[in-house]
């Protein structure tokens, strides 16, 4: 069976303290899969890793059967991993359609050499409109289509991270990584946000792996799910399974004794 994604022996540590140690995870084509665990347990991490924000100590992961370990961040992206973030990271003061527009940089029927842009050859525009045209259709899939114009730190919170998650989308990914998306969303917003997500996963057809804290939105959402504590994997599988699971229970609540 062939994974979007697969980690082998993942880990990575920082003067001896070993952040993730032996992470092994496989996530298949289609799937949404759930990586959850208690503050400091190396989620984010992980993410880091698997996006060339950091090298791994030891391990390697794949891309559809492609080794990407040591490959820096542009081309990790570039291969079809991308990412949002736990703090939400626009350009602020551009539009919300510039903003995607950002995204679809990295495709090269989009290019233009250095000359055609600075002289603005027939090409430049060409391609300007395309773009545009394509970053519409995107905001359109989201809803934000009307607010195309406005600029990005005028969205209310919850567009934002909409907009965050189409920007990611732009760079047409075979994997999307999802930070702790509901985090700081109200209960209507995190509800949207679920279908939003199940939208993404039968519109683009990829697999999304996402980290967050709320239990009810991951079960929810999740086709299985893997726990880390402490940088190590403590239970992996389906979601109910996992969650049930008594070294779970304890990592979050604690033993019945404490």
């Amino acid at each position: 069976m062939e994974y979007i994604l697969s980690t082998k022996n993942l880990g990575i540590s920082f003067g001896g303290l070993k952040a993730c140690e032996n992470v092994n995870m496989d996530i298949l084509p289609n799937e949404i899969y759930g990586l959850i665990g208690p503050n400091g347990a190396g989620k984010t991490t992980l993410f880091n890793i698997i996006t060339g924000v950091y090298q791994p100590t030891w391990g390697d992961f794949y891309l559809n059967g492609e080794r990407l370990t040591g490959l820096k961040q542009e081309k990790i992206c570039n291969k079809g991993i991308a990412r949002t973030f736990q703090n939400i990271r626009l350009f602020n003061n551009m539009t919300v359609i510039r903003n995607v527009m950002v995204g679809l940089t990295n495709k090269s029927e989009y290019k233009c050499t250095f000359f055609e842009s600075m002289f603005r050859f027939r090409r430049h525009f060409k391609v300007e409109k395309e773009m545009r045209e394509k970053a519409k259709e995107i905001l359109d899939i989201f809803g934000l289509l009307p607010e195309r114009n406005n600029l990005a730190c005028n969205l209310p919170y919850g567009m934002q991270r909409k907009l965050e998650i189409a920007r990611a989308l732009a760079t047409s990914p075979k994997l999307l990584l999802l930070d702790e998306p509901a985090a700081g969303m109200n209960p209507n917003e995190t509800m949207e946000l679920v279908e939003t997500i199940k939208l993404i996963k039968e519109k683009f057809n990829i697999g999304i792996l996402l980290i967050d804290h709320d239990l009810k939105f991951v079960s929810g959402l999740c086709d299985r799910i893997t726990v880390l504590n402490f940088g190590q994997v403590l239970a992996q599988g389906k979601v109910q399974d996992v969650l049930n699971n008594k070294d779970v229970i304890e990592a979050y609540i604690g033993r019945e004794s404490d």
